[in-house]
């Protein structure tokens, strides 16, 4: 443990900081497993929906610097391409 009084406070910032990191990571996985879930059932109008909220905390995580922008940037463009052709197969 540290011994000076900044360092104690760091050790104690830091801890707070993961954690509600770590929330938020949590929250983005579970975002991801309801759009692919929404796009196995062939939901296409739910799976948008989907799809809209998991970017939308995708943003928000990139902005307060939870993940990496092009993180965040390339998850919702696989995103993307996966309901494009969930759609396009809906087509044919």
């Amino acid at each position: 443990m540290a011994n000076i009084k900044s360092a104690k406070k760091r050790v104690l910032t830091s801890e707070k900081r993961r954690l509600r990191n770590r929330s938020v990571k949590t929250n983005l996985k579970t975002n991801q497993k309801y759009f692919l879930a929404a796009l196995a059932e062939g939901d296409e109008q739910k799976a948008f929906d989907a799809m809209r909220q998991t970017a939308k905390k995708f943003d928000k995580a990139a902005a307060k610097g939870i993940i990496h922008k092009n993180t965040a940037n390339r998850r919702k463009s696989k995103n993307a391409k996966k309901l494009h052709a969930a759609s396009q197969q809906n087509v044919e």
